[in-house]
């Protein structure tokens, strides 16, 4: 599979298609890109190879960074992603990496696949050219946003799908599977907040130029950014109630049992008590009756049905 590579809008036809040579105005994508891939890009857009190294961290978290000398600038947002453990969906991020190479070209830098950048690919967003880089990186960031959205919304919808298990049924399967939702939670909510930070900071337009006709896609990311920012942290303390509640419940369960086999134990000790008296070698009351045992039979049972009735009363067998 080629990690590497090269679109271009013509800018005469607006015809984007798949090339070969390193073009100016067009947009470069590695995906987990080889050490002769990395080494080839930069010799060809002269750039440093840290701005790409920087972007395959994955503990890389989202910032601007830029180099004077060249006007390059790496932009690094955290996207989301799915992945399938255990035959379980689990949601985390990982990072891209945007960097514009002067006015000559635009890459965009990441570990894996994601769907952010297939849909570029696949030539689903409206108004996409290549060589109009600031536009390129808006559409990228509130399309991230709304995948954001997207995933949140699947979580929620999975949350409640566990909760109507283990109303049924307390399985461990469904309670780690809720744990596991609101670890990704946990992610989402720091990687929304570091991305809402870096736009924040473009959108003051000291670190790339923007146009008055694109402004408006990257405030509208920003917007997405921070209900999905909000629908994270209401998701989150939703989960964090249901994940204590559930907590007491099987708390309250343990109890329950513990109590009850407690309660079985006592019973079961009135008659073996009784056993083991008459069953010693000395001389004890009915010891040479006929009907000694069925006697002794009949005071066990009778005091086992007072001790049950006793303990039942005071709710010790519920």
């Amino acid at each position: 599979m080629d990690l590497l590579k090269i679109y271009n809008t013509d800018i005469e036809t607006n015809e984007f298609s798949e090339i070969q040579e390193f073009k100016k105005g067009s947009w470069i994508n590695l995906v987990n890109p080889t050490e002769s891939e990395i080494k080839k890009v930069c010799e060809n857009v002269k750039i440093q190879e840290d701005f790409i190294r920087d972007a395959l961290d994955y503990e890389e978290k989202a910032r601007i960074d830029r180099e004077d000398d060249d006007n390059t600038i790496l932009f690094v947002v955290d996207v989301p992603i799915s992945e399938k453990i255990e035959d379980t969906d689990s949601y985390t991020t990982m990072p891209l990496g945007m960097i514009v190479v002067r006015d000559d070209f635009f890459l965009t830098v990441s570990l894996r696949k994601n769907k952010i950048i297939e849909n570029f690919e696949k030539r689903k967003i409206k108004n996409f050219q290549t060589y109009k880089k600031t536009r390129f990186i808006f559409q990228i960031l509130y399309l991230n946003s709304s995948y954001y959205l997207n995933y949140l919304k699947q979580i929620n919808k999975e949350t409640e799908i566990a909760e109507y298990i283990l109303k049924n049924s307390m399985k461990n399967k469904e309670l780690l599977k809720l744990l596991s939702l609101e670890k990704s939670l946990v992610y989402f909510t720091t990687s929304l907040k570091s991305n809402e930070l870096v736009m924040e900071k473009t959108l003051r337009g000291k670190i790339i130029k923007l146009y008055e006709e694109d402004e408006e896609i990257l405030e509208d990311a920003i917007t997405e950014n921070r209900q999905a920012i909000e629908m994270a942290q209401i998701y989150s303390n939703i989960l964090n109630g249901t994940m204590d509640a559930y907590a007491s419940i099987i708390s309250n369960n343990l109890n329950g049992v513990m109590k009850f086999l407690t309660s079985v134990t006592i019973i079961l000790a009135v008659p073996t008590m009784i056993a083991s008296f008459w069953g010693m070698n000395v001389q004890l009351p009915f010891q040479n009756s006929p009907i000694g045992f069925i006697i002794m039979l009949i005071i066990a049972i009778f005091i086992t049905l007072v001790v049950t009735w006793w303990l039942n009363r005071k709710d010790m067998l519920k």
